[in-house]
């Protein structure tokens, strides 16, 4: 019978910490057989991503010629894109447009501040110009170095145009509206409030007098901003993204089949073959147990029956 004082046996643990197999994870992924598949698989990750960097470049290259091409089209009337009643729409943003109308009132004439032209700080000069006796469209003029440059002056007289459609800027100036006309951005829903008759939903910034009267002197030509991106083969960058994809997933299967691998146990006996069963009886101690038996009997009796 065990001593109650004597301590419990330690269990013995049959898991190392590097996994079933009781070695280090390193030495399995070194093993020829996996690190052959680690090439393989980096290789075939390699041309999957580069294959996903090339689908992209096609999706940036259509979008840059989209882009380049509606800006490089034939100008065309304002009036035939869109029409007052309408919101500006993407399509009409960069576009080349041409222009026919009368000088609005020097009056509704606005700057626009903080514009740079070469380096140098000045204002846009914003005129209206009037396509019927209800009906405007706002002509971005050019640049002035201030409000007191002759350039300014408002021009009069019918006029016919040519430039670029720009959308209002997103920075609101309606507190700017209430201290006079020069503006901090170029919005309509501003200058909608200081005029009496309707306008377009755009500005055309002007590029060239087709014909009518040339103001001397006249405000400096400005650029305008750079048209919105048409974002055209969109299925390309699914498909770059798909791409990329794959090769990731190459590279996780490879490193889901070495865990796996590394975690099966040595193949090996189950047991110990030195380790006897406990529920076998020993036929020698069985013996020796019936020798000591009849012994005991021959000694107490001191006699020896046939």
């Amino acid at each position: 019978m065990p001593d109650p004082q004597d301590p419990a046996p330690a269990v013995p643990t049959d898991t190392p910490a590097s996994g079933g197999s009781g070695r280090p994870l390193w030495r399995t992924v070194l093993t020829p057989q996996w690190s052959g598949l680690l090439v393989l698989a980096l290789a075939i990750a390699s041309v999957m991503t580069v294959m996903g960097v090339w689908q992209l470049s096609v999706y940036q290259s259509k979008t840059a010629n989209a882009t380049a091409q509606r800006a490089a089209a034939a100008p065309v009337e304002l009036q035939s894109l869109f029409s007052i009643d309408e919101g500006l729409p993407s399509k009409a943003v960069g576009r080349r447009v041409t222009v026919d109308g009368t000088w609005g009132p020097a009056a509704d004439q606005v700057l626009i501040a903080d514009r740079l032209q070469d380096g140098r700080a000045g204002q846009w000069v914003v005129s209206p110009l009037k396509l019927s006796s209800t009906d405007a469209v706002m002509i971005v003029r050019g640049w002035v170095a201030s409000p007191s440059d002759p350039a300014v002056t408002a021009p009069s007289g019918p006029v016919r145009l040519s430039g670029s459609v720009v959308a209002s800027e997103a920075e609101d100036s309606s507190d700017d509206a209430a201290k006079g006309r020069v503006l901090s951005s170029l919005r309509i829903p501003t200058i909608v409030h200081l005029v009496n008759y309707r306008v377009y939903d755009a500005f055309v910034v002007q590029s060239a007098v087709d014909s009518g009267v040339v103001p001397s002197p006249a405000p400096a030509i400005v650029a305008p901003p750079p048209p919105p991106t048409d974002h055209a083969g969109l299925r390309n960058v699914a498909y770059a993204v798909q791409w990329w994809i794959f090769a990731a997933f190459t590279l996780w299967m490879w490193a889901r089949m070495v865990l796996d691998a590394h975690r099966e146990p040595d193949q090996g006996p189950s047991a110990d073959p030195g380790t006897d069963d406990p529920g076998t009886d020993d036929p020698a101690a069985g013996d020796s147990g019936t020798g000591d038996r009849v012994g005991e009997a021959v000694e107490s009796s001191g006699t020896v029956s046939a």
